[in-house]
């Protein structure tokens, strides 16, 4: 191995490698529909407290195509900088155009981000192969970390494993984020990654990918319900090691899909916001177009909370 293939291998072995628990944090607006960047920090205590492994800002929890540019760089900026030595932290970045996600991911590197995430663009349905050179284009812009972010559900194209396979070869690609409610996408995920991507999935318990992808040898979650069951889904979330391991997560898994079901109630993140919101943690409400929630299903939340004593647990 040659002096330039050793500082690449050296290069990569420094990336972060999410694993375990991720917690898809909400971005926090103020009475006057204002970032919370107070109320940002204040999260962050909370998670670095109780254990989660690493924190994604504006993701789809985090609301990010509702944010203009100027506020997701400030959220860049000054989260970055206050998560370092505290928490891992990744940045979702996409943009509707490759320019500006590359603008924007290299702008998260210059401020010390230990990684950014890539969803497809919402609304263009780009094939396949433009969807390859979107992340890949963006991958090679940077040096930091980089995890693909599939949500069919939400950006209509769904990035396919032959796809993900492709872009194996690019060194600082290390996971992706499952989000569709197919299994065989998933074992696709696990096939194609051959242990060179960390799998993570999301939470929704209509999709009901944890159990299976921890049994699979998935790496752990990138998760809503975190914001509120930190600690849970910090023992949850963790890679299967032993047979300890699986019934832990299995038990942890069933006990607490109430509170999964109450944080994905309506499109994310109006249930989790909600809970949140009445746990007088920094939240706000949803951005408009969407819509506090209200009425029967702001009742079951109540109930949630009381049920399993969450107003004893998330003290920030």
């Amino acid at each position: 191995m040659n002096t330039k293939d050793l500082e690449e291998a050296n290069g990569m072995e420094q990336l972060v490698r999410p694993s375990g628990s991720w917690v898809a944090l909400v971005t926090p607006f103020t009475e006057r529909d204002e970032v919370d960047i107070d109320g940002f920090k204040k999260l962050v205590d909370f998670h670095v407290a109780n254990e989660t492994d690493g924190l994604i800002f504006m993701g789809s929890t985090g609301e990010a195509t509702s944010l203009s540019m100027e506020e997701r760089k400030l959220i860049i900026q000054e989260m970055a900088k206050y998560c370092k030595g505290k928490i891992k932290a990744f940045f979702g970045t996409s943009c509707s155009t490759t320019k500006d996600t590359v603008e924007l991911s290299q702008f998260a590197e210059a401020c010390g981000a230990d990684g950014i995430q890539l969803v497809v663009p919402p609304y263009i349905v780009p094939p396949q192969e433009a969807i390859f050179e979107f992340i890949a284009t963006v991958a090679r812009s940077v040096n930091i970390a980089v995890t693909i972010y599939n949500n069919p559900s939400r950006v209509v194209a769904n990035i396919d494993p032959s796809t993900i396979a492709k872009l194996l070869d690019i060194g600082n690609i290390v996971a992706i984020k499952e989000a569709s409610p197919s299994l065989t996408q998933l074992m696709g995920d696990i096939e194609v990654s051959s242990g060179r991507l960390n799998v993570l999935c999301c939470d929704s318990p209509k999709f009901g990918l944890i159990l299976p992808l921890m049994a699979m040898g998935g790496h752990g979650t990138a998760n809503v319900t975190g914001n509120v069951l930190p600690k849970e889904f910090a023992l949850m979330s963790k890679p299967w090691g032993s047979w300890e391991d699986a019934v832990r997560c299995r038990e942890l898994f069933f006990k607490y899909k109430p509170v999964m079901e109450a944080a994905y109630l309506l499109v994310n993140p109006v249930g989790i916001k909600a809970m949140m919101k009445l746990l007088g943690m920094p939240a706000g409400d949803p951005r408009p177009p969407l819509q506090p929630l209200k009425g029967s299903l702001l009742d079951k939340v109540r109930e949630i909370i009381e049920e399993f004593k969450l107003r004893e647990k998330c003290v920030v």
